[in-house]
């Protein structure tokens, strides 16, 4: 496990302010996490290349992909100067997309590695990284109170994971809105996914069972804030 330990000085809030065992965090409507007294800026499912992927098995996706999402990570850092950057895992949709990068999205990706402490926490479509990325490589990391891994573990308080790609569908004046979104019980939170070519997991799905037993709420992203979607608000997709 790596381990770093917290600056003193917390900047000025950026986003919905939630505490995860007891520990603030905020959630951006970028969809991003950050956590103040680290200066820590923490994303979730890049999925970088998976438009590539899909072509070499014969299903078309416009190759863009990369580029958007690396584009609204180099705004969300431009806007938060974080002294740390966690990649929370399936940062490439499989192990070779490093290889398939155009070479100005590998340029954009090395000058955003370089401008923080950037760390790698390996997920199940990248469980390896070729060390010519930059930054560092982790299973889990440590920040105080908080563990960061991929895939999410029944129990674990403290912990900030992905891997589930949340979303949550709300119902209210006759129509419903579904949006990704943070799910959180207070105790441990799962991140939505940041790629531009992620779908979504409804919350009230099964998966999310043994993880909030007695529900979560949804903190669901709008195009400029974050809105909180108590349980008992929430619907299935069906």
């Amino acid at each position: 496990m790596s381990a770093l330990a917290l600056p003193r000085t917390p900047p000025q809030p950026l986003g919905l302010r939630v505490t995860v065992a007891g520990v603030a965090v905020e959630a951006l409507a970028e969809g991003a996490l950050w956590i103040p007294d680290a200066r820590t800026l923490v994303v979730s499912d890049l999925h970088l290349e998976k438009g590539s992927a899909y072509a070499a098995r014969g299903q078309m996706l416009p190759p863009y992909d990369t580029r958007a999402t690396l584009g609204r990570l180099a705004a969300l850092m431009a806007r938060c100067a974080p002294d740390i950057v966690v990649s929370l895992g399936d940062s490439f949709h499989d192990v070779a997309g490093p290889a398939r990068m155009a070479d100005a999205d590998a340029a954009a990706l090395a000058a955003l590695v370089g401008a923080a402490d950037w760390v790698w926490i390996v997920g199940n479509h990248d469980p390896a990284l070729p060390p010519g990325l930059g930054g560092r490589q982790a299973h889990t990391l440590s920040l105080g109170a908080l563990t960061l891994r991929h895939e999410p573990t029944p129990g674990a308080a403290g912990e900030i994971a992905g891997h589930l790609h949340p979303c949550a569908k709300v119902a209210a004046r006759g129509r419903a809105v579904r949006a990704r979104c943070f799910a959180t019980d207070g105790a441990q939170l799962v991140m939505p996914a940041f790629g531009a070519y992620t779908g979504g997991l409804n919350v009230r799905d099964v998966a999310f069972r043994p993880l909030f037993p007695r529900g979560c709420t949804a903190l669901m992203l709008g195009r400029a804030r974050v809105y909180a979607a108590p349980a008992t608000r929430q619907v299935g997709d069906g």
